[in-house]
C-alpha cells in the first residue's frame, strides 16, 4: 500500500512539473531526428526565410494545387495567428492565440506529417485587450537559431525554448504596442533585437500599463538568457516592420523602419548610424537588401519606396538616396528582390518590376485580389498568396507572365514558408502542406492550365483604376477615434 501512495505521489509530481513549465504533454509524440543546425540556403528559420528576403533555393515545387491536388498534408491550428510557419530540418513552428482562455501558444509539428510534436502555453495573459481587426495576437513570425526557438508576442512577452519545447526563459517588455504585435524577431551575434515602436498611452481603452518608459524603442538582448543588453528609444510614431540585419564594409548594421523614419543601429550596443526621415507611419513591409542599396517602405498614408546607400552616417540625404517611387507603393507586403530587379506587390494587387540599381519601370500589371502576405520567389517565380487563399504564380523577367492561379479555402494574411521542396500556406484556421505528388512532375492539367493563363505584358499596359471592392483594411490610424470608429470607417483605395 504504502509503495502504491509512493508512486501515485511521483506521477502527481510529474504531471504537475510539466504542467507549470508551459508544455503540454503529448500521447505517443511522433519520432522525430533531432533537428540540425539551421541552414539559411535551404531552412526558413525565420521570417521570409533564412536569407530574408523570401528567396528560396528549392526546386520542383508544384505549379498548380487547389483543395485535392498536390496538398501533402493539412492541419487544423486551434486559436488565431498570422505568424507565418518556420521550418529547420524537419521540424516546423509557428504560433497562435486563444481566445476562450486568453493564452498564447508556440507549436512544433512535424514538416513532413503534420503531426504535433509540442505544445507551449508561451504567456496566459488572459485579457488579450482589443487590438485592430486585421491584426492578431500572435502575428510575429518565430526564429530558430541554434539550439533554440524565439516566440515573441509584442507586449505579452518574448519567450525562449529549446529544440525539443523545454522553455529556457521569458522576458516581459512593456509598451503599448497599439493595433497589436507585429514585428518579428532577428538575431545577430548573440543579440536578440525587438522594436517596440508603439503608442504614447492605449488606444483601444482606457488601461495603464506599469514601467512604460516611451512609446517607441528597440531593445537587444542576450538570446541566451533574455537579459537586455541595451535600448535605444526613438522619436515617431507607431510601426510594426521587421528589422533587416546587413553586412556593410565589414560591419553589420539593422535596419528599423519606424513611424516618420528610418534608423540603422550597431547590433552590438544600439548606437545609431544613420537616419532618414520620412512621413510615414505603420509601417509593416520588411526592408530588403540589394547591389549595394536598402529598400524600404515608408507607411501610410503617402507611401514611397526609398533605395538607401547604407554606408552613409548621420542624416541621410542627397547622393545617399540611390532612388525613389511611388508607383503603388505596398503598405503590407514586402518587396523582394531577384536578380537585376526588384518586385513590389501592392495591397490592392498591384504587381510592380523595377531595375533594382536605377529605380526604372521595367512593367507593372494588376494581378487580382487584396494582399497582406509578402511575395516570395523560387525557381525565377514569384508565389503571390492573396487574402482570399489564391496563390498568382508569374514568371520573374523582363515581362509579366503568368503561370497559374491555385485557389484554397481560408482567409490568408501569412506569408508563405518554402522549405523541403514544399510551400506552407497557413489560412484562419488550417495549415497546409502543398508539395509535387506526381511523380512525372507536372501533370498535364498544369502544363494545360499553364497554357491556357499564361499572359504577358509591357510596361505600357494599362493598370485600372481601382474599384470600391479592391479597398484594404490596412493597419492606419489618422487621429484618435473611439475604436467603434475605427472598425466601422471606411478605408482608402
Amino acid at each position: 500500500m504504502p509503495t502504491s501512495i509512493n508512486l501515485l505521489t511521483l506521477m502527481w509530481i510529474m504531471l504537475t512539473a510539466a504542467q507549470l513549465s508551459g508544455v503540454q504533454a503529448l500521447s505517443d509524440p511522433p519520432k522525430t531526428a533531432p533537428a540540425a543546425s539551421v541552414d539559411t540556403e535551404s531552412d526558413w528559420n525565420e521570417f521570409l526565410g533564412g536569407a530574408r528576403q523570401g528567396l528560396s533555393p528549392a526546386t520542383g515545387l508544384p505549379l498548380r494545387w487547389n483543395l485535392q491536388t498536390n496538398v501533402a498534408w493539412k492541419k487544423a491550428i486551434a486559436g488565431t495567428g498570422h505568424s507565418s510557419p518556420v521550418i529547420v530540418g524537419n521540424r516546423l513552428w509557428l504560433t497562435t492565440a486563444i481566445e476562450k482562455d486568453g493564452s498564447l501558444h508556440l507549436l512544433c509539428l512535424h514538416a513532413d506529417t503534420g503531426d504535433t510534436l509540442w505544445d507551449v502555453v508561451a504567456f496566459q495573459p488572459g485579457d488579450f485587450r482589443q487590438i485592430h481587426r486585421k491584426n492578431s495576437h500572435a502575428t510575429p513570425t518565430p526564429l530558430v537559431i541554434g539550439d533554440r526557438c524565439i516566440a515573441h508576442f509584442g507586449a505579452h512577452g518574448t519567450l525562449a525554448t529549446d529544440l525539443d519545447g523545454r522553455v529556457l526563459w521569458r522576458k516581459t517588455i512593456p509598451y503599448y504596442h497599439h493595433h497589436g504585435p507585429g514585428s518579428s524577431p532577428v538575431v545577430v551575434d548573440e543579440t536578440l533585437i525587438l522594436v517596440c515602436d508603439g503608442h504614447k498611452e492605449s488606444f483601444y481603452g482606457t488601461y495603464t500599463l506599469p514601467n512604460v518608459t516611451a512609446p517607441q524603442f528597440v531593445v537587444g538582448l542576450d538570446v541566451t538568457t533574455g537579459e537586455e543588453r541595451w535600448r535605444s528609444v526613438r522619436d515617431g510614431q507607431h510601426s510594426y516592420a521587421t528589422p533587416l540585419v546587413i553586412d556593410v564594409e565589414g560591419g553589420k548594421q539593422v535596419i528599423c523602419p519606424g513611424g516618420n523614419g528610418i534608423v540603422a543601429y550597431d547590433p552590438a550596443n544600439g548606437a545609431e548610424l544613420w537616419s532618414y526621415q520620412t512621413q510615414g507611419y505603420s509601417v509593416v513591409p520588411r526592408p530588403v537588401f540589394g547591389h549595394g542599396l536598402v529598400f524600404v517602405c515608408t507607411g501610410y498614408d503617402d507611401p514611397e519606396l526609398v533605395a538607401i546607400r547604407p554606408e552613409t552616417r548621420g542624416e541621410v540625404s542627397g547622393d545617399a538616396v540611390a532612388w525613389k517611387s511611388t508607383q503603388a507603393v505596398p503598405l503590407n507586403p514586402t518587396p523582394i528582390p531577384v536578380g537585376d530587379q526588384l518586385y513590389t506587390l501592392s495591397d490592392s494587387g498591384i504587381l510592380c518590376c523595377f531595375m533594382a540599381r536605377t529605380g526604372d519601370l521595367v512593367w507593372k500589371r494588376r494581378v487580382g485580389g487584396n494582399y497582406s502576405a509578402s511575395p516570395v520567389c523560387a525557381e525565377g517565380r514569384l508565389f503571390l498568396l492573396n487574402e482570399s487563399g489564391e496563390t498568382t504564380i508569374v514568371q520573374v523577367g523582363d515581362e509579366y507572365q503568368l503561370l497559374a492561379r491555385n485557389p484554397l479555402s481560408g482567409t490568408t494574411l501569412s506569408s508563405i514558408a518554402i522549405a523541403r521542396n514544399a510551400l506552407y500556406i497557413r489560412t484562419d484556421s488550417e495549415l497546409f502542406c502543398i508539395r509535387q505528388l506526381s511523380a512525372q512532375g507536372e501533370d498535364a492539367e498544369a502544363v494545360s492550365g499553364r497554357q491556357k493563363t499564361t499572359e504577358t505584358s509591357s510596361v505600357q499596359d494599362k493598370v485600372r483604376e481601382p474599384m470600391e471592392s479592391d479597398a484594404f483594411p490596412g493597419i492606419r490610424l489618422r487621429g484618435k477615434k473611439k475604436a467603434r470608429e475605427i472598425l466601422e470607417s471606411p478605408e482608402p483605395e
